[in-house]
């Protein structure tokens, strides 16, 4: 197209969710479970797992990878070349930089891709080839730089034959593997389109004959009724309406939801994605067939079809590994620097009231899941309100005296830990999880504010942005929610280590505070 490029609302992510976040709300209406429709309810219905990160899996690879090598030169070393000549510092630097080549190498040769790890034989040639490289490398330097003869031939060469085999026969375990987790629809994007007219067969048809891809179509929708649109799309089954897609994914995994609208449907399309952004998944826009052609930095592909990104999941791939990592060791570390705190919390609850020290409380977690946290009963036994039904309010009677100091101090949450450490369903920061039968003003929590859901992005935490800034407590009006919820929001859209570490440091400071909290 020549002359100016066309400027839409899609050209860029950031300001379709721009436009999505400043719609206008529609009436609040309870977000109570809604029927799926029978093809919807079957798919969900069917088996499925977790998914495994392809960006994990490839960096896990690289450094399995890098470990062999410096395994199998440093046996060779010490089993050979140690007895008869001593220990050499310069052997260890040798090592260090045939697995740095060798990193590089088999970067530059591309099998670090899920596809290669599939088995395909051209991996084993493209790693024997790198691999023979690296070596030539190593020979050429050692040689420009005269330290030939302070290496062994033998220890050289064998490493080269002993490295060799290793790396392959790591290669061949790991095709098993992947060919395994591939099976079991680990390694898959469980995917589904809306739209079901022309431009979504066309994009179907254009997935299924991509090689090696890890996109699977599970359903279509559509919010045209049947009489417009066809039971199936390229024997895909329609699934139901958007507002099915919703209910859909909180009871199977989705990982992938792709628009086949003409951008020309632009309002139809806003419409569907202010459903749609509250849901943990990417969002993509597809322009395969659009004649539409903007800058193409404005593109992202899936295999060889070009989509623009319009939401993208928070917190994925090695986010996700790091964020389990904080949690578990620092969650580890502060439950056994917490834990004679908790001991005396409990025996002081013991010998005021009957009844246990620990209260569970079903809350929704990720992705809406329902979970159980575990806190330090701070109410008498008879009143415990396990729903949150009431609101805790100023000289609550349900609530004991010892109650009402770890109540105002938070000191009731310290049992969170269990569930951090232990069953994962909770992160030391996060949104902070609300119970089920919360409100504001007499309305329930999703109700008062447009958007709620979109918190349940990322999973729950014990403290959070929302909380150091002094909108935890009592929630006794829908400004209070609303504002609790924007801070949610604006966490989840900021996440790093370091905002994490931040929350935490200021978590204490704020506790002291007692303030909003009953």
């Amino acid at each position: 197209m020549s002359g100016p490029e066309t400027t839409t609302l899609f050209e860029t992510s950031a300001a379709v969710s721009s436009a999505v976040k400043a719609m206008p709300r529609a009436d609040a209406k309870p977000q109570t479970p809604r029927a799926l429709p029978p093809a919807a309810r079957d798919v969900a219905a069917q088996g499925f797992r977790h998914a495994y990160s392809p960006i994990v899996l490839a960096g896990a690879v690289r450094a399995i990878e890098v470990v062999l090598v410096v395994t199998v030169g440093l046996l060779l070393y010490l089993g050979y070349v140690v007895p008869d000549n001593g220990f050499n510092r310069y052997y260890f630097a040798a090592i260090a930089g045939i697995a740095l080549l060798a990193l590089l190498a088999f970067q530059a040769a591309d099998i670090y891709q899920v596809q290669a790890f599939r088995g395909h034989e051209k991996q084993y040639m493209r790693l024997a080839s790198a691999w023979s490289v690296v070596f030539l490398l190593a020979v050429a330097i050692s040689f420009f730089a005269k330290a030939g003869d302070q290496f062994s031939r033998v220890w050289l060469g064998s490493y080269y034959v002993l490295g060799l085999i290793a790396l392959l026969a790591f290669r061949r375990a790991l095709f098993l593997l992947v060919r395994r987790w591939t099976r079991q629809g680990r390694l898959d994007r469980r995917t589904v389109v809306v739209g079901a007219g022309g431009p979504g067969e066309a994009l179907i048809d254009a997935l299924a004959h991509q090689r090696d891809s890890d996109v699977r179509v599970i359903g279509v929708f559509d919010d045209r009724g049947d009489e417009r649109s066809s039971p199936t799309c390229e024997g895909v089954p329609k699934l139901g309406t958007v507002d099915d897609l919703v209910e859909f994914a909180r009871h199977t995994r989705v990982d992938l939801v792709i628009f086949s609208l003409p951008i020309s449907a632009e309002s139809r399309i806003l419409q569907m994605l202010k459903k749609l952004w509250v849901l943990p998944v990417d969002i993509r826009l597809s322009a395969h067939t659009n004649k539409l052609r903007f800058r193409p930095r404005s593109y992202s592909y899936i295999g060889n079809v070009p989509v623009l990104d319009i939401f993208d999941r928070p917190i994925a791939d090695w986010d996700v590994v790091m964020k389990w990592l904080f949690d578990k060791i620092v969650g580890t570390l502060a439950l056994l620097a917490v834990a004679p705190i908790m001991l005396v919390i409990a025996a002081a609850i013991k010998l005021e009231s009957k009844g246990p020290v620990l209260f569970k409380q079903r809350r929704y977690g990720f992705n809406n899941e329902l979970v159980e946290v575990l806190k330090f009963r701070s109410m008498y036994a008879e009143h415990t309100d396990p729903t949150a039904k009431k609101l805790v309010t100023r000289d609550d009677p349900r609530v004991t005296r010892v109650g009402r100091f770890i109540r105002r101090t938070s000191l009731d949450e310290l049992p969170q830990l269990f569930n951090v450490v232990f069953t994962g369903n909770l992160s030391l920061v996060g949104p902070r999880p609300h119970a089920v039968h919360a409100k504001a003003e007499d309305h329930l929590y999703d109700e008062a504010v447009d958007g709620y859901f979109a918190r349940h992005r990322v999973k729950p935490g014990i403290t959070g942005w929302a909380q150091i800034n002094g909108w935890r407590g009592e929630t006794d009006s829908k400004e209070k929610i609303q504002r609790r919820v924007e801070h949610d929001l604006y966490y989840i859209e900021n996440w790093s280590i370091l905002f994490d570490l931040y929350i935490l440091a200021r978590t204490p400071f704020a506790l002291l505070r007692g303030e909003s909290a009953y």
